[in-house]
């Protein structure tokens, strides 16, 4: 592993980072990215380019604005340091093989649908649209055309699954078990994990979520739980520990 490109990697991450926090609070109200410039949320302060620099600016400002002294969402500062960290682990685990590239997508993924989906409850298409469009170009470039059109078509396979899994819950449940968002998502997870693999994340996510979901039921009665940020969560883990997953599912059901 090259330090120097380590450190240029989290750099990155750290960057688009901040983008993707713009992206996830500002799509989901309708605003546009490019006007206004970036702003203190509650005095309207145009920021400065000293105060736009990733974890630095927020860290040297204590989280507070400049000018009103209002403290800023710890949400910019945990989306610009865990997509570095994100994209760091994945040069670490890859190198510059097509599986980098693959997963700094689904960690582009990650902070998008963890801010957009916990604090509004929606999951973007357009960051959906883009990572299926990259991910297939990606496989097609480095795996041949038939390759990738099978990964299209494990895609299919989950997003009819996924879309059965909520009809079936909603009549069941008389509400809605799985929303538009996480189906579309699931397109994502069969094309990059597989259908097998895309049932084992399916699987591994109701775990992850259960412990926040408990949480909720004893601090928020009522309260919907997101189902996307632990989705995605799920898909990047298995990507990542994809061989260590696949021996665990083998030994499981005997595949």
């Amino acid at each position: 592993m090259n330090m120097m490109w380590s450190i240029y990697v989290f750099l990155i991450g750290a960057v688009l980072g901040s983008f993707y926090a713009v992206v996830a609070t500002r799509l989901p109200k309708n605003e546009s990215l490019l006007a206004p410039g970036s702003h203190c949320e509650y005095c309207n302060h145009p920021l400065k380019w000293y105060e736009l620099i990733p974890i630095f600016s927020y860290l040297c400002q204590r989280g507070k604005c400049l000018k009103c002294h209002h403290h800023l969402p710890i949400t910019y500062l945990l989306s610009e340091v865990g997509t570095g960290f994100l994209f760091l682990i994945s040069y670490v685990k890859f190198g510059f093989q097509s599986s980098f590239f693959i997963s700094i997508i689904l960690s582009s993924l990650v902070t998008i649908i963890f801010i957009s989906d916990m604090k509004y409850m929606i999951i973007l298409d357009s960051p959906l649209l883009i990572s299926i469009v990259l991910i297939f170009l990606i496989s097609w470039l480095t795996k041949g055309f038939f390759p990738s059109l099978e990964s299209l078509f494990h895609g299919l396979m989950m997003f009819g699954t996924f879309f059965l899994i909520g009809k079936l819950g909603s009549f069941l449940f008389k509400r809605e078990a799985l929303g538009g968002g996480d189906i579309k998502l699931s397109f994502i997870i069969g094309m990059t994990l597989g259908y097998k693999m895309g049932l084992f994340s399916f699987i591994f996510a109701t775990f992850l979520a259960l412990p926040y979901a408990i949480l909720c039921l004893f601090l928020k009665e009522g309260h919907e739980v997101p189902f996307g940020p632990f989705l995605v969560s799920s898909l990047w883990i298995i990507f990542y520990f994809l061989e260590k997953f696949t021996l665990i599912w083998n030994y499981l059901f005997l595949l």
